[in-house]
């Protein structure tokens, strides 16, 4: 018998939540991003859950070649571009857009002989400092970039640190769309600027294109809660109470022993540890539900169960259903309380994990 612990993902919650980020850029084409495996959910139902995309874009070029054979033929783009010279014959074979983020990429393709069509990305560095040509230098990275004959077309792309954060001190919004804007001056090509944060916003920041990512899982990118801007959460993680103890005040519980009780408790073992995706570092009081009653972890998560607090939950034993997060169950708030973000939680659930669709 299987472990009682499975990820249910939710296909129409995909589409509804693709739909929101095009509600809110109805002008713009939209990649759906789906690096890091659609974010835990799996390429397959990212292909399926964003059919309607104009495009789907990830880091992976792999990854990028197995969305063809799942038989996505529209645009793909690699955010991150191309790793090595190499790269180019992939990215011809399989019709591939890419960013350009570096010299060392266009001097490959100035020294490739490609026939094309190529379609690329300049990414302009606007403040964010992780990749990209500063706004000084993207003029003439561009110049070069259209004097490659393989190359058809030009994005003009950014990526926004602060979105979710406008008046943050150290880097205001305002301020990359200034230097994205003095950079991009009198050039009339097509513009890639706004994550999930911006679509949702920052409708004043109008693009050709948008690269929702954590929205369109049904998380949120910082500013309200998921709820809130109408998304709808595509995992829930769920699994049951596979043991019960009753102890004392004053006993301890799990590693550590860093849950002594001040009363006595009835506790719980729940079927998911770290080795599931669970974060480890989740501190006691870390919300979750046991047959649809909102109660906490206590103690120390381990690699494959980790406790919860049974006492204020009627009837509740053995067979209990717990939801970790999803339906019911805000990703956010479990995130929040484990000093982490919704995106790692997602990202890090384990490949020993069962998935099931609805």
């Amino acid at each position: 018998m299987p472990r009682p612990l499975v990820a249910t993902i939710d296909i129409s919650a995909l589409h509804h939540n693709l739909r929101i980020a095009k509600s809110h850029a109805p002008a713009a084409k939209i990649w759906a991003v789906v690096k890091a495996n659609a974010y835990g959910h799996g390429l397959e139902r990212g292909v399926r859950g964003f059919a309607e995309a104009d495009g789907l874009a990830l880091i992976e070029p792999d990854n990028a070649l197995r969305l063809r054979e799942l038989g996505w033929q529209k645009p793909i783009l690699l955010l991150e571009g191309i790793f090595d010279a190499s790269d180019l014959e992939t990215v011809v074979r399989a019709r591939l857009d890419f960013a350009v983020h570096c010299n060392e990429q266009i001097a490959w393709l100035e020294q490739a002989a490609l026939k094309g069509p190529l379609d690329v990305h300049l990414k302009m560095n606007s403040g964010m400092n992780r990749l990209g040509f500063k706004p000084e230098a993207y003029r003439a990275a561009y110049q070069r970039l259209q004097a490659v004959p393989a190359v058809r077309k030009i994005t003009l792309m950014t990526h926004f640190a602060n979105a979710d954060d406008p008046l943050n001190p150290g880097l205001p919004l305002q301020q990359q769309v200034q230097q994205f804007e003095q950079g991009v001056a009198g050039l009339n090509e097509e513009r890639s600027i706004a994550n999930s944060a911006a679509d949702l916003m920052h409708p004043e920041l109008k693009s050709d294109w948008v690269r929702p990512g954590i929205m369109l899982y049904g998380a949120t990118p910082g500013g309200a809660s998921a709820e809130q801007f109408g998304l709808k959460p595509a995992m829930t993680l769920s699994s049951k109470v596979i043991g019960v103890q009753r102890i004392g005040a004053g006993d301890a519980i799990g590693y550590g022993s860093r849950f002594v009780a001040s009363a006595p408790m009835l506790i719980g073992a729940v079927a998911c540890g770290y080795a599931d995706g669970y974060p480890r570092h989740a501190p006691n009081g870390t919300p979750v539900l046991v047959d649809g009653v909102r109660t906490v972890t206590v103690g120390r998560v381990s690699m494959d169960m980790f406790s919860v607090d049974l006492t204020s939950v009627p009837g509740a034993g053995v067979g209990s259903a717990v939801t970790l997060w999803g339906d019911g169950l805000p990703i956010d708030e479990v995130a929040h309380a484990a000093g982490t973000i919704g995106y790692e939680l997602m990202c890090a659930l384990a490949a020993r994990v069962k998935v099931v669709e609805l």
